[in-house]
Parts: structure tokens; C-alpha cells; sequence
């Protein structure tokens, strides 16, 4: 919507008015007191607007209330106290202060509490906990001190505690570990100290545990590695002491467990290596690394440990080894799974092809010279019958999307998994060159495992049809998600931060690999998302071995827009050239729209000072604040660096990495006055520790 003003006070005229949704428009102005004679008014919700002045006073007899991202001031007033019916009550990234009343308590029907980006202080008072049906308590970026009261373990049906960015101290408090239905704990960014409860072992639907920038001087507790749901588990930037309990490796192979810049000792558990994303850099480890560690990620994740040794003597990673010494996961991921299924899978086939005979059907597909055809990661459940049978051979209306040189469909396997197909035209099927791609789409994804690279669950290569089976992705492409209006908006500054956070850790991990993998057309349409809007790299067609001992010159290849520049006349691949489409990616993922006329700017010195930061972000998103402004300033600024023309001064993808991972401190100028030049020059943020 676009709606601009201040909201009339002839809205009084509309009495029995139940529900009034005034959310991201350019309202200015106060809340009309005349609001107070609707009172039959069930859900108000005037977010992401310029709204001034205080929080009412009085109102109808609210049950939602959202006055979130305006320009609030004052305290909240005691009056809400009469709102015995509200059940959301979010005030969030405004400028309200004071301490937290203790007549919220009267709110016993609430169940979503936002105080979130404010300038409330104190403590956090215990009265918070008589709020028994509270399922998300949100309390980030303000001034609470002291330490957490014990009687949080009351509100048992919390399911989300963010208190994130505050000046907490003291302990944990173990009654922590009665909040059985809590999914996510924010607590990093603050001063607590002593230990982390063992307690935390109780919560088994938690889903992200953030704990990190504290001063936390225990051991990790191995009941953490007993959660099965834990997705995220950051406990980075603390004083933990001990050895990492080989209990963590229990926990789900997708999981981003960040340890990094603690006082760890000891080796580190080979069992860590099943997982999809870790990072150990900065403790006291020592030992020579797991192969099952040092085989499967960027270096950097083990940097800053003095005493570690490396791989031991005698083992390689190195991909064309066909020694005992080969990465132990793809024995059992790939080799063991291929031994296992592939003869009575051909056997499958067989039947299926000669079932299709009898029905006096035209011969398909399998044919016993050069088939393969292999799935790993569902037991073995999937058949080759099994896809033929829920695509109904591959028919349109499963078809979802259509390239240059094949279609992708989605199919319901009998199991209810729902995968992707990528399937070759029949035609490019018998080109050469398109074989030659898919193929090595496979050689690709056999060998690498990351946590932001797409999945491959299958394939089946003949001469006649070649699919590949991936992970379905919910959401389609960034290039769509950014096209579509709705998805745009829903797709936030947060999640485009973690997003380009999640493409620039799959870059950096594929460049430190031995030897190193280019992707060598990283777009926003190979750019896949999921569900909860997670990225994920994808479509490995093109990708690319680099070999040290040859000049690597290579065909031109990628999409316009996104290939660097200096392959037009160089035809020399290298890992800056994967930096600069990443760099492009970014600005496209922060504009909402490909930065192609930006970019033809960036040389122009007068340009750029000209060209004020906040001019280019998306306008279908509302300017960002505080954390998410810092976000966006450091991502620009590490963008216009991937985007030099010179490949010797755009950054390596470990170096964004890691300048992502670690702590922002504030810029200390006006974020609407920035420019990109300014950005360019690198003189308005700083990356360090807090």
C-alpha cells in the first residue's frame, strides 16, 4: 500500500469497526485519541509506518495490537492495563523507554509480547513470568541489565525467547530447562557468565540456541548434542573451557554449529564431520584434524588453533584417489550405496521396461548398455519405477519450471518426500555438450557437501534420458522471490542478510576445497530457496576443477550480467570470478532488481557520491534499523569490493565469510546520509569484535 498523511479522526465514525490494518504505508502523525470510541476494535495494526507521539491510552476492547517500526516515544502507559482481552502486544523498534511495567502481568491472556528495539532498561522483571499462555517473548536491543529472574520456567508454553543485545549478566538460570515447548533462545550479546545449564538438554523442540558474544567460562554441556530438532547452535565469542563433547555430533547433520573464539582444548571428535556446517577457528585445540574434518570444510573453520597439526601424514583428500584413504562419508554416502542398490535397481528397470512392453507401449528410457541410475539417502526406497510412475512419465502438469536446456519437476514420492527432477530435453540429452554438463553436475555434487549447496538425492544418466534428483526447494529462485511482489516483501532484510551470509559460506567453502571448485555462474536463478527462505547453490553445470598445473583458460561461460569481466578477454577462470558474481548477487538480493546500470556507474567517481545508499535499497521493504542497518551497510560495502575490475583487489570468498561471521560495530554517521562512494572507500564501518 502507499498510503500517506495522518490517520483521520473521523475514524470514530465507523463504530462497529472490528479490525483496522494500516501496516507498512507513510502515515505520519499521532494515533487520534478519537480511536478510543471504537469499541468494538478486536485488531488494530498500524507497523512500518512514521507514526509519532505516545501509545494510546485507550482503546477498544483490543485483542491485537502491533504499533511496531514507527517513531514511539515515552513510556507505556499504565491504562493498557485495562486490555485484559489483548493477546499480541507488539511495540517493537520504536523509541519507547522507562522500565517494563509490572501490570503487564494483568495481560494473562497474552501470547506474543514485542518489546524489541527500544530503550527500556532495568531488569527483566519476574512479574513477566505469571504470563502463563506467553508463546513468544520478544525483548532484544535495549538496556536490560542484572540478571534473568529463575521464575522464567514458569512459562511453559513459550516457545520463542529472544533477549538478544542487551546487558544481562549473571547465570543462566537452570529453570530455564522447564520451558518444554520453547524452539528458539536468543540470549547472545550479552554479559552472562558462569556456565550453560545442562538443563538446555530438556528442550527437545528447540530449534536454535544462540548464545554467542557472552562471557561464559564452562564446558559445553554434552546433553546440548541429545536435541534433535537443533538447527542452529552458536555459542562462539565466550570463554568456554574443555573439550567439545562428542555428543555434538549426534545432533543434525544440517545444523550451523559455530564454536569459534573460545578457550577450547583438546582434539576435534571426528563425528563433527558428518555435520553440514561447523566452525572451531580461534580456540587451543590441538591433534591432527579428522580427515572426516579437514576433507569436508574450508580451512578457515579450523584457523587460529596453534596446536592443531593438520591432516596426518599418509591421508589425502585429494578427488581423483582411489586409495583406502578417501573421504570415509563418500564411501558411505556414494560408493557403499551404489555397491548395495545398483544391480537390483537395473533389475527394476528391466521389469519396468518390459512392464511397458506388454502394454504395447513404445520402449523408454532403460536399455542395459550404459545406464546409471542411482539414489542414496532414502534407504534405498526410491525405485526408478517410483519416479516414473508419480511424474506419469514425466508429464507437464508436474513440470514447474523450463531452461535452455532442461525442465524440472516436482514429484510426491510414495514415502510423502517431495523431490525435484531436473530432466534433460531428449534432444540435448543426445548433444554432447549438454551431456558433458550433466555429468558433471554429478562429479560435482558426489563430492561436495555443504549446508547452502542443493542437495542431490539421485540420478539417472542414458543416452536417451539423463534426470537428476535434487531437494525440492518451497520457494523457487531468488531471481523469482525478488520478481514477485508478495515474496519480496515477505523475503526481509534479516533474511536477505542470512541469505547472501549462507551463498558467501557454500562460495568460500567450494574455493578451499583441494583443489578448488569454481561454480562459474552463480545467478540469482541458481540461487534456490526453501521453505523458511535459507539459500542454497545450485545448478553445478558449468562448475569447474581448478588444476594448479595448467593455465586454466576455458570457454566463456555464465549469464550477461553476472560474469566478470575480465573472462571477455582473458577466457582465464579463476576464484575472483565467482567473487564478482557474488558481489552482483548481493546488490541484486539488497535493490530487489539486477544492479546492472548501477554497476556501469561504479566507475564514475562523480557518480557515486551522488548516489545515496538508502536510494537504492528495495522500496518494497521498509528502511532498516539498528542490527539490520549495520547489516546492509557491511553488505553493500563488501559487494562494491567483490565488483572491482581488478581481480587482485576483489576480496577471496573466505575473507567475506568471515568478515560476515564476526560482530558489527555501529557506523557513527546518518544512515540515510550515506553514499555509495563513502561505502567504496571504506570509511564508515568497521568490522571487529565487540
Amino acid at each position: 500500500m502507499g498510503l500517506e498523511g495522518s490517520i483521520p479522526t473521523q475514524i470514530e465514525k465507523l463504530p462497529k469497526l472490528t479490525y483496522l490494518s494500516l501496516f507498512n504505508n507513510r502515515l505520519t502523525g499521532e494515533i487520534p485519541y478519537s480511536l478510543a470510541n471504537l469499541t468494538r476494535l478486536e485488531s488494530f495494526d498500524i507497523s512500518i509506518n512514521s507514526i509519532r507521539g505516545v501509545v494510546p491510552t485507550h482503546i477498544g476492547a483490543i485483542r491485537k495490537l502491533t504499533l511496531s517500526n514507527n517513531i514511539l516515544t515515552g513510556e507505556l502507559p499504565n491504562t493498557l492495563a485495562n486490555l485484559t482481552q489483548l493477546e499480541t502486544f507488539d511495540i517493537s523498534n520504536n523509541n519507547i523507554s522507562g522500565e517494563v511495567p509490572c501490570w503487564l502481568r494483568n495481560l494473562n491472556k497474552l501470547r506474543l509480547l514485542g518489546l524489541s528495539g527500544n530503550h527500556l532498561t532495568g531488569s527483566i522483571p519476574s512479574c513477566l513470568c505469571f504470563m502463563t499462555y506467553l508463546t513468544d517473548l520478544h525483548l532484544s536491543s535495549n538496556e536490560f541489565i542484572s540478571e534473568m529472574p529463575s521464575s522464567i520456567g514458569n512459562l511453559t508454553n513459550l516457545e520463542v525467547f529472544d533477549a538478544s543485545y542487551n546487558r544481562i549478566s549473571g547465570t543462566i538460570p537452570y529453570e530455564i530447562g522447564q520451558l518444554r515447548s520453547l524452539q528458539v533462545l536468543d540470549l547472545s550479546h550479552n554479559m552472562l557468565n558462569a556456565t550453560i545449564p545442562y538443563q538446555i538438554g530438556n528442550l527437545k523442540m528447540l530449534a536454535t540456541l544462540k548464545l554467542s558474544f557472552n562471557n561464559i567460562s564452562s564446558s559445553i554441556p554434552p546433553e546440548i548434542g541429545q536435541l534433535p530438532y537443533l538447527q542452529t547452535l552458536d555459542i562462539s565469542q565466550n570463554k568456554l573451557s574443555g573439550e567439545i563433547p562428542s555428543s555434538l555430533g549426534k545432533l543434525p547433520i544440517h545444523i550451523h554449529l559455530d564454536l569459534s573464539y573460545n578457550n577450547l582444548i583438546g582434539n576435534i571428535p571426528k563425528v563433527l564431520g558428518m555435520l553440514k556446517d561447523i566452525n572451531v577457528s580461534h580456540n587451543s585445540l590441538s591433534g591432527y584434524v579428522p580427515r572426516e574434518v579437514y576433507c569436508s570444510f574450508p580451512h578457515s573453520i579450523l584457523q587460529g588453533n596453534k596446536k592443531l597439526l593438520g591432516l596426518q601424514k599418509g591421508l589425502s583428500c585429494s578427488y581423483h584417489s582411489t586409495s583406502p584413504a578417501k573421504k570415509a562419508k563418500r564411501y558411505l554416502r556414494i560408493i557403499l550405496p551404489l555397491t548395495i542398490f545398483l544391480g537390483f535397481l537395473f533389475i527394476g528397470a528391466l521389469i519396468f521396461t518390459r512392464y511397458l512392453h506388454k502394454k504395447k507401449k513404445p520402449k523408454r528410457i532403460v536399455q542395459r548398455n550404459g545406464d546409471i541410475f542411482s539414489v542414496w539417502n532414502y534407504d534405498g526406497k526410491i525405485a526408478f519405477e517410483d519416479i516414473i510412475r508419480v511424474t506419469e512419465d514425466f508429464d507437464i502438469k508436474y513440470c514447474i519450471g523450463t531452461g535452455a536446456y532442461g525442465s524440472v519437476y516436482k514429484a510426491s514420492l510414495p514415502s510423502g518426500r517431495i523431490v525435484a527432477l531436473k530432466k534433460l530435453h531428449r534432444t540435448e540429452a543426445q548433444d554432447p555438450s549438454f551431456s558433458k554438463s550433466f555429468h558433471n553436475e554429478v562429479k560435482m555434487l558426489t563430492e561436495i557437501r555443504h549446508r547452502n549447496i542443493v542437495e542431490l538425492h539421485g540420478f539417472c544418466l542414458h543416452n536417451r534420458c539423463m534426470f537428476l534428483i535434487y531437494e525440492y526447494m518451497e520457494r523457487g529462485s531468488l531471481s523469482y522471490v525478488l520478481s514477485k511482489d508478495v515474496e519480496a516483501e515477505e523475503l526481509n532484510w534479516n533474511k536477505r542478510v542470512n541469505a547472501i551470509k549462507g551463498i558467501a559460506n557454500a562460495l568460500s567453502y567450494m574455493h578451499d576445497c583441494k583443489p578448488s571448485i569454481i561454480h562459474r555462474d552463480i545467478t540469482s536463478s541458481n540461487i534456490l530457496l526453501n521453505s523458511s527462505m535459507e539459500a542454497f547453490v545450485s545448478d553445478f553445470g558449468t562448475a569447474r576443477i581448478l588444476d594448479p598445473d595448467s593455465s586454466n583458460q576455458t570457454l566463456l561461460v555464465g549469464t550477461y550480467g553476472y560474469v566478470a569481466p575480465e573472462l571477455a578477454y582473458t577466457m582465464v577462470v579463476t576464484e575472483k570470478c565467482d567473487v564478482y558474481s557474488f558481489g552482483v548477487v548481493t546488490l541484486e538480493t539488497i535493490m530487489g532488481r539486477h544492479p546492472g546500470e548501477l554497476i556501469s556507474s561504479l566507475s564514475k567517481t562523480n557518480s557515486t557520491q551522488s548516489i545515496i545508499l538508502i536510494d537504492v535499497l528495495d522500496s518494497r521493504l521498509p528502511l532498516p534499523l539498528m542490527k539490520d542497518a549495520q547489516d546492509v551497510v557491511l553488505l553493500v560495502t563488501i559487494a562494491l569490493s567483490c565488483l572491482s575490475s581488478t581481480p587482485k583487489s576483489r576480496p577471496s570468498m573466505q575473507q567475506v565469510a568471515q568478515q560476515l561471521s564476526v560482530s558489527k560495530q555501529p557506523f557513527h554517521v546518518c544512515f540515510e546520509e550515506i553514499s555509495l562512494q563513502q561505502l567504496m572507500n571504506r570509511d564508515i564501518f568497521v568490522v571487529g569484535r565487540n
